[in-house]
Formats: C-alpha cells, sequence, structure tokens
C-alpha cells in the first residue's frame, strides 16, 4: 500500500508521521492523583509494548503524576488537557512530551495562543483531539447533527486557529464511537491537509468490542495509507490495548518483525484438538522477534497443500502431527511433542 505524505512531527525520542514507523499508543486508567498507581501502569505499558503513554491532567496538582511518570519511563508522555488551559502550561513546563487538546473547550484564543506559544518555545506538540460528542453548537446545527463532514470542519477550525498563532506542529485525531463517521472524517481530513494522523475509535467498547470496531476503523484506513499513530480503546486494562494495536498492524501487513499466524476454523476432518493447539502456539511465540508465517492446519487437506506459502506449519493427524516447511513435510511427530517439535524447528530457520 502507498502510505500517505504527511509532515513529521517529534513528540519526545519518537517521529511522527513521514516514513516513520507506525506507534501504538495507549492511556492510564488510574485516578491522576495517584502518582504510584499511574507510575505503575506507565512501567506496564511500556513493558508491553507501548510507544506512546498519555494522561490526563484535570487540574493543576495533576502536573505532579505527569512528571514522576515522565521521570519512570523512557516513551513520550502526552498530557491530556480539557477546559483548563493552565493545565497545559504547567504540563509544558513539567516536561511533556506532547499536549492534546481540543483547542474548542480551553477558554478564549487568548489561552490558546498561551498554550501555543509556551509549547513553541519547548518544541513541544500539540495534538489536536476533536471527538464526534464534542463538536461546536454551529457545526452540529449546519449539519444537523454529527457527521463526517461536520467533524473535519472542527478539525480545520482549530487547525486554522493554531497556525494563526505561527504554530504549525500539530497531530490531529477525528475520533467518533460511530466507525463509518470516523472512517470518513479522517478521509476527508487526510486528503486535505498533510499532518500527521493520530487513528482511533473511541468509546468503543469492553475488549470484545472495542478490537473488533477498532480493527473495522482503524484497519480500513492503514489500508488506505492513512494513518501515522493508532490507539485502541478499550473499557479493560490498557495493556490490552497494546496486544490488539500491534495485532490490527499485523493483520494489515505493517508490523512485519514478528511471526505471522494463520490457522484454519477446523471441520469434520479434523481429528485433534486444533483449537488449544493454535492457542499454544501462539502464546509460545508471543515474544519471537522472526518475520515468518506459520500454519497451523487442522488436517493434510488444509495442511502442506493450502498453507504451502507459510515458512513452517503442522497439519494434524489421528494423533499426530506432520511439520512443513513451504508445504514439503519435513516431520511426522506423537501429538504431545508438536508444539515443542515445532518451536524448535522455528528456533532453526
Amino acid at each position: 500500500m502507498e502510505r500517505r505524505k504527511s509532515r513529521v512531527v517529534t513528540a519526545g525520542n519518537v517521529k511522527i508521521g513521514g516514513e516513520n514507523k507506525i506507534t501504538v499508543q495507549s492511556m492510564l486508567n488510574v485516578i491522576a492523583s495517584d502518582i504510584e498507581g499511574n507510575v505503575r501502569q506507565a512501567k506496564e505499558l511500556e513493558k508491553a509494548g507501548c510507544e506512546i503513554v498519555r494522561l490526563t491532567v484535570p487540574d493543576v496538582e495533576s502536573v505532579k503524576t505527569l512528571e514522576a511518570v515522565k521521570n519512570a519511563v523512557s516513551i513520550p508522555v502526552v498530557a491530556d488537557i480539557h477546559f483548563d488551559y493552565r493545565c497545559a502550561l504547567e504540563s509544558v513546563a513539567a516536561g511533556a512530551d506532547k499536549i492534546r487538546i481540543n483547542p474548542g473547550n480551553i477558554g478564549s484564543e487568548d489561552r490558546v495562543k498561551a498554550v501555543a506559544d509556551a509549547c513553541r518555545q519547548k518544541n513541544i506538540p500539540i495534538r489536536i483531539g476533536v471527538n464526534s460528542g464534542s463538536l461546536e453548537k454551529d457545526i452540529l446545527y449546519k449539519y444537523g447533527g454529527v457527521t463526517p463532514e461536520g467533524m473535519a470542519q472542527s478539525v480545520f477550525r482549530h487547525i486554522r486557529l493554531l497556525e494563526k498563532y505561527d504554530f504549525e506542529d500539530i497531530v490531529v485525531s477525528i475520533k467518533s464511537s460511530n466507525v463509518e463517521n470516523m472512517v470518513n472524517a479522517y478521509r476527508i481530513v487526510a486528503s486535505e491537509c498533510d499532518y500527521p494522523l493520530h487513528l482511533g475509535v473511541t468509546e468503543a467498547g469492553t475488549s470484545r468490542m472495542g478490537l473488533i470496531k477498532s480493527a473495522a476503523g482503524i484497519g480500513a484506513l492503514l489500508l488506505d495509507g492513512i494513518g501515522d499513530t493508532i490507539r485502541v480503546s478499550m473499557t479493560a486494562d490498557p495493556v490490552k490495548e497494546i496486544a490488539a494495536g500491534n495485532d490490527i498492524l499485523k493483520a494489515v501487513g505493517i508490523k512485519t518483525d514478528c511471526p505471522y499466524i494463520v490457522s484454519c476454523p477446523t471441520c469434520g476432518r479434523t481429528k485433534i484438538d486444533l483449537i488449544s493447539l493454535a492457542n499454544e502456539v501462539e502464546e509460545r511465540l508471543a515474544n519471537c522477534k522472526k518475520p515468518i508465517k506459520v500454519a497451523v492446519m487442522g488436517c493434510i487437506v488444509n495442511g502442506p497443500g493450502e498453507a504451502k506459502e507459510a515458512d513452517i506449519g503442522v497439519a494434524g493427524g489421528d494423533g499426530c502431527g506432520l511439520i512443513f516447511k513451504k508445504g514439503e513435510i519435513v516431520k511426522k511427530v506423537d501429538e504431545k511433542d508438536i508444539v515443542d517439535e515445532l518451536m524448535k524447528e522455528i528456533e532453526e530457520l
């Protein structure tokens, strides 16, 4: 796929946009006043592979939490600001790597200018975060409710406001809980500006529906070549968001520094516990960094034949398994030894 050309913005030690890596983000969900809890969760997210972390700064006192998190992790830390522009100014002073604001809800233009000036002095980018639930009244009236066109208009209004104050170090997000609106709004904005885009379906739901809606929305845009950072929104432990984000990048062929696992859905020909087998293979390969395709198939029909393009795989039999490479059978093993033998072969690749 051809990736949309965007300008490059730098947040801490991460470059966003251009030809740079599409990064996976998450947000801390510990109460802002709990410094220890936020630090602990930030470390867990970093360990899980989070590449940019965001936390809310609802009041000036919470800047202490931001500062503690910033000192505890090596990934960029984003301050999420609503209503009180002073929280943004204090977050900049405390070392935030990026500020997320909706310029429409922090007050008069002079307050927006104050935030833009502070960020410019420290070379800190601003993410304009427009959500379908917080569109301006005049836009809602003009379009008769929430529409992709209205969301895009809100984005451009906020972009022009920052540009008015000579600030162009901008990342944009246009999130909605409605996947169709979200996708179409991003497509409009992507076609009319070159700022980097942060993708996400907001209020997506539980870990189950959050993943499904995010895969549909984020995945569609990534396949269009649109998107520079992503966040899978879930009502769940945010660590799960990181795995989900990376899985979406793998599914669309962007993340390739890891195994790509395929497995068949089973049928009446299957004479092996393929569901358990596939889950175990996936778990054992969770930390593998080899860019290989691994097939876990239920029988000889869907084994070396249908999955012959796999670098390595296993086809279940009656109490046994056939290990194959590029469609050629290399070994027959007992059912209880399938995963161990498969891992040995993968280690030798």
